[in-house]
């Protein structure tokens, strides 16, 4: 039997598109296969397997595998910061910067944009939505948050997730101007966040390693912003400076090597997201859109 391909809606083309997936022999193995599900339980999701592939994308020897990632993923090699035959590793490659102007910040102070380039599901409602990736499969705001206090604060809420795959952006900003708390980590494990591996266990999410930070915001209240560990992710650096005023796209710091995925919380009746987000999120289908990129206005 064929393997269900991954779809998603590109805002730009305006049509839907089948992902190419970085690994996906071995995910599909990983998180569809009984022995693949022993190793993940034994190996995948534990924090020395990450950190010994981070290690090894890391070493001077990896910047080799850079240029035939560029040409077998198409990427746009004009957006870098600097040539791609100067990256030190694949792991410098894999977080870096672009050029200012490749990704313009959507203008409005009521305005919120989104924090990373991905694939976004957006729910107006999080307790009202029927499902995230797969329908009947949520987690509990409780869960994500570790904060039964926090929880109750974002009840009703608006919800983003903008999952990354290992192609994109892998650096991740504000969604709205305001000033940031000091980050909170939350321990836990690394398993995979591809839909291969979330529409089997949404609560991945919930369980994975994950860095929160609470932006307060002038147009939107108190903002939730969480940014989730997976499988071979390195680690989650922050770059911003806690405490002091941020403008909206503003960098708020990055992942290394891996798939990762960002975890945006508005409170209740405080946001009303662009209609595409919604549309296509009431489906379990995720919207491509880049960082910079309308959210949605202030209600």
């Amino acid at each position: 039997m064929p393997a269900e391909p991954i779809q998603f809606y590109n805002r730009y083309t305006r049509q839907r598109e089948t992902e190419q997936i970085y690994g996906e022999s071995w995910l599909r193995f990983a998180y569809e296969n009984p022995v693949g599900g022993a190793f993940v339980w034994l190996l995948a999701k534990r924090r020395f397997f990450s950190a010994y592939f981070g290690w090894r994308m890391s070493r001077r020897y990896s910047a080799a595998k850079v240029l035939p990632f560029v040409l077998d993923y198409n990427l746009d090699h004009t957006e870098f910061a600097k040539s791609a035959l100067l990256y030190r590793s694949f792991n410098e490659f894999f977080y870096r910067a672009l050029k200012p102007e490749a990704r313009p910040i959507a203008t409005g102070d009521q305005v919120a944009v989104l924090p990373a380039d991905g694939r976004h599901l957006a729910f107006p409602d999080v307790d009202a939505a029927e499902g995230f990736y797969v329908k009947g499969a949520k987690f509990t705001l409780t869960e994500l948050l570790g904060d039964a206090a926090l929880a109750e604060k974002f009840a009703g809420g608006a919800m983003l997730i903008s999952r990354l795959c290992p192609v994109d952006y892998h650096r991740f900003h504000f969604p709205a101007a305001g000033t940031p708390g000091e980050p909170r980590l939350i321990n836990g494990w690394l398993y995979s966040v591809s839909p291969i591996a979330l529409r089997r266990n949404i609560r991945y999410l919930a369980q994975n390693k994950r860095v929160l930070t609470l932006l307060e915001t002038p147009a939107f209240g108190t903002v939730t912003i969480l940014e989730v560990g997976a499988t071979n992710v390195g680690s989650i650096k922050q770059s911003h400076v806690p405490g002091r005023a941020v403008t909206k796209g503003e960098e708020k710091g990055y992942f290394k090597f891996g798939g990762s995925c960002v975890i945006t919380l508005f409170q209740r009746g405080r946001i009303r997201f662009e209609q595409d987000l919604v549309t296509q999120s009431a489906q379990c289908i995720e919207t491509y859109a880049k960082m910079g990129d309308r959210l949605g206005e202030a209600v």
